[in-house]
């Protein structure tokens, strides 16, 4: 039987948190689960709106799909949230140049399915951790392109600029994974700020300490702000079931 647990915290340098997170272990539409994290951006509170209105267009969206292809059905429901930030930062000042991050997943049977844009994260872990998404991010560009290595990546002073964000245009490009799941792998998906505040290897040691996912996911939570909790934390922690399941036909 999949489990899974959600956290979302404030940190201790902002005064609002702009993350949103949301989690379904029960089917919405045909996806028989769907996990997200979505990162705001914008001024006041405008990024509060945007991740939101980006994970409740999501759902909705998702929910009415007849599609049966996880691939079309998630990307549908990016392009209807980035169409539905877009059109609310139209008709509002304050709202005006808001923008969020998303990251989803949803587990299949034994495959997992997941869309990304932006720099919220999906990693896979188990005796090993892994980035399976692509950050959208200049520093990104600048790995990709050898200009410098992931260490210094870590405190780049360009390290917040994202590159792909829902509402920056009116067309989106999303990200799709596809994996295969094996015994004993944990999925996490997470805002960067726990990824920019806690090290890989310490987030993986967490992950697999045992304990129940309200207390690892709680105690990813507390290292980050231990280390400065410059941002908004968020995570999402799954254990999926190895069984298979199919949404109906």
């Amino acid at each position: 039987m999949l489990r899974s647990y959600a956290v979302t915290d404030i940190g201790c340098k902002r005064q609002i948190n702009q993350d949103f997170v949301y989690l379904s272990e029960t089917p919405v539409g045909n996806l028989p689960n769907i996990f997200i994290v979505a990162d705001g951006m914008g001024g006041h509170n405008a990024g509060e709106f945007a991740s939101k209105y980006a994970v409740e267009t999501i759902v909705e969206e998702v929910r009415a799909s007849s599609e049966k292809n996880p691939t079309i059905i998630l990307g549908r429901a990016i392009d209807k949230a980035n169409a539905y930030i877009r059109q609310k930062a139209g008709g509002d000042n304050a709202l005006m140049g808001m923008g969020t991050t998303i990251v989803i997943a949803t587990c299949i049977g034994k495959n997992l399915e997941v869309a990304n844009v932006g720099d919220s994260r999906l990693y896979l872990v188990n005796d090993r951790i892994e980035q399976v998404t692509i950050d959208h991010s200049l520093v990104e560009e600048m790995i990709q392109r050898g200009g410098i290595d992931r260490r210094s990546a870590r405190n780049h002073p360009k390290k917040n600029i994202i590159t792909r964000a829902l509402g920056a245009k009116s067309t989106i490009e999303a990200d799709f994974f596809n994996l295969e799941l094996e015994e004993g792998d944990i999925v996490m998906l997470c805002s960067d700020g726990l990824t920019n505040m806690v090290e890989d290897e310490d987030i993986r040691k967490t992950l697999k300490s045992g304990g129940n996912l309200k207390e690892r996911a709680e105690a990813l939570v507390r290292m980050a702000n231990d280390n400065g909790g410059k941002d908004n934390i968020s995570v999402i922690i799954i254990e999926p079931s190895m069984d298979e399941e199919r949404s109906d036909d």
